[in-house]
């Protein structure tokens, strides 16, 4: 259920959202309580912490509309309440790789 909640939501992001403040957003996964009740969707989103804190805004505003999206396009008796979170762990990547490559250049 929860690729199913996944691919859906990626889907209407890229198509049909047109709230100024939701710019490019990447969803990394998604997590869906047993009783499928409630999805914490994980995103990736590109830009300064004013611009993600700015498009989280953006996506919790279109979260009810996308709730009923996925009960229409899913035919789920109930949609679960959708809660998005920044998924941080690509800028966690990218740092540990630029504290290696600095730890293997040679010093001077």
């Amino acid at each position: 259920m929860a690729e199913l909640i996944r691919h859906t939501v990626a889907a209407f992001l890229t198509a049909n959202v047109r709230d100024p403040r939701v710019g490019f957003v990447t969803v990394t996964a998604v997590e869906v309580s047993r009783d499928l009740t409630h999805a914490r969707i994980r995103v990736s989103v590109m830009g300064t912490d004013a611009e993600k804190a700015q498009t989280l805004e953006g996506l919790a505003s279109v979260a009810r509309f996308l709730r009923a999206q996925l009960a229409h396009e899913l035919r789920l008796r109930t949609s679960p309440e959708l809660r998005f979170e920044l998924d941080r762990g690509l800028e966690h990547a990218q740092r540990i790789d630029t504290v290696l490559k600095q730890l293997k250049e040679p010093p001077g």
